[in-house]
């Protein structure tokens, strides 16, 4: 008998057979198959967060709430979690309390954004975040209100406090069953539209890797970058490969001379790793996507998609990070620069998956920063990111990686600017030359973000303000002119 994907929703345990396709999101089935309607459709694909639901899953004895896209996630991905919409918050006629604050500030005008809203403030409710604006507006970057009502909003966000809701109460019963449905083997979904296979350990993950048809079979991390060929692209996918259940791929490692983090780890859940590295790559990430991509989202999926602009390489290439590759042939440590060979074409053998990223951490005569360049702060694509690091000989250059995104077919080093930085002082000045052989190691493309004039100017005048910053000892800060 074909297995099913199991999860809780509304508390109670739900299954997922042949029924439906495995290509399945959990927006669809929401709507289409259990006919709760209050999780929208706006995008479908991840931007507008009207779709934003929350998922539960265990940590230890304890459940972990965060807000996800649910048109880019697939049902599949819900097995072993508890699944929450905006019809489950409510207990009667009493209002949880995000929702009364939602109701009390009039936070809602045409409504149509507004359970996503809600949603993304009841996971931050759950998560016990502080309510400082700050913190809120992160929270909230990922969900638009074409009304224009961000202000009520994050007054509801600033008054729906953190007591105990109905939810604590029921933390109990919903962690007793999560650990009743646990698998300890992987889980095998055949639907007549294909498959679904979802491994637990790296020993079921090479069974499988020598057995799928690798011409049909598409690795899934998280989902961001997949759920879009699914959803606007309609793409048919005879078999899914989910790595996330596979424990070996969810560590992280924080050592005195590196960082280690798993290919299936979240870059939420990075976090740390990331901020031990340097807080220039954390500040980066908080940009690289909305909280519920943030949550979604892996560090091995947007290396091994072999995106030219995807913003977690270029930083990771300047530090020198190296990736551990595993395939049924065996193990394989590469460097990270070594890895794309075209674009969206990379180093994986047949049948291989990328298992972790190695950072060393950057030494005391290390300087390092990488920066971004899109139209908006929050959530948008890279039109350029540079990332910089130098290792100081006293006043000179002893060696030098530098890195960007956007501007090949793949996230590139610049070897002749490296090259032209060795010996010289790290000023404004001395960089010229460095600056100046960058429009030897670029011919960038025009297109709708930017074009070549644009990039390469912004390359040259990013490398010219990492000089800066450093000859100045702190960030250069331009301010908008009055």
């Amino acid at each position: 008998m074909p297995e099913t994907v199991r999860f809780l929703l509304r508390g109670e345990v739900v299954t997922v057979g042949p029924e439906l396709p495995h290509t399945t999101t959990v927006l669809d089935y929401l709507r289409l198959s259990q006919r709760l309607c209050g999780t929208k459709e706006g995008c479908a694909e991840g931007d507008c967060g009207a779709c934003t639901v929350a998922v539960a899953e265990l940590d230890g004895d304890k459940l972990r709430h965060r807000a996800v896209n649910s048109c880019i996630q697939l049902v599949g991905q819900l097995d072993g979690k508890a699944l929450i919409t905006v019809e489950d918050l409510a207990e009667g006629d009493t209002l949880h309390p995000v929702q009364q604050a939602m109701v009390d500030c009039h936070g809602s005008q045409c409504g149509f954004c507004t359970p996503g809203f809600v949603m993304s403030l009841f996971a931050h409710y759950k998560s016990g975040m502080p309510t400082d604006s700050e913190s809120l507006c992160d929270t909230l970057a990922g969900n638009l209100c074409r009304c224009t009502g961000y202000r009520p909003i994050l007054e509801a966000g600033q008054t729906m406090g953190a007591a105990p809701d109905r939810f604590s109460a029921l933390e109990a019963d919903w962690i007793a069953k999560l650990k009743a449905m646990q698998r300890r083997e992987g889980l095998r979904q055949e639907t007549p539209a294909g498959r679904f296979l979802a491994p637990i350990s790296l020993d079921e993950l090479m069974t499988l890797l020598r057995g799928v048809d690798w011409d049909d079979t598409w690795v899934l991390g998280g989902g961001t970058d997949v759920g879009l060929w699914i959803t606007k692209q309609h793409r048919r996918i005879g078999t899914i490969l989910h790595l996330g259940k596979i424990a070996a791929l969810k560590r992280v490692e924080i050592l005195p001379d590196e960082v280690s983090i798993g290919a299936s780890v979240t870059y939420t859940e990075a976090m740390p790793a990331i901020t031990a590295l340097h807080a220039d790559f954390a500040a980066m990430v908080r940009r690289l996507g909305s909280t519920q991509i943030r949550n979604a989202g892996t560090i091995g999926g947007n290396i091994a998609n072999g995106s030219p602009i995807g913003d977690s390489m270029p930083p990771l290439i300047a530090l020198g990070a190296r990736l551990q590759l595993l395939s049924p042939a065996g193990e394989r440590f590469l460097p990270l620069d070594e890895f794309f060979l075209g674009y969206r074409k990379t180093y994986l053998r047949p049948r291989g998956v990328v298992a972790k990223v190695i950072v060393p951490r950057p030494g005391p005569d290390s300087r390092f920063a990488v920066y971004k360049l899109s139209k908006r702060l929050d959530q948008d694509i890279s039109a350029v990111l540079g990332a910089f690091h130098v290792v100081m000989d006293g006043d000179h250059i002893a060696s030098a990686r530098i890195a960007y995104g956007g501007m090949a077919a793949i996230p590139q080093r610049a070897h002749a600017a490296e090259q032209a930085l060795l010996g010289q002082k790290l000023t404004v000045e001395a960089v010229e030359p460095a600056v100046a052989a960058l429009a030897l190691d670029f011919t960038p493309l025009s297109d709708m973000r930017a074009s070549a004039r644009y990039r390469l100017l912004a390359a040259q005048n990013l490398l010219r303000k990492f000089a800066a910053e450093q000859q100045a000892g702190r960030p250069i800060r331009i301010e908008a002119a009055e």
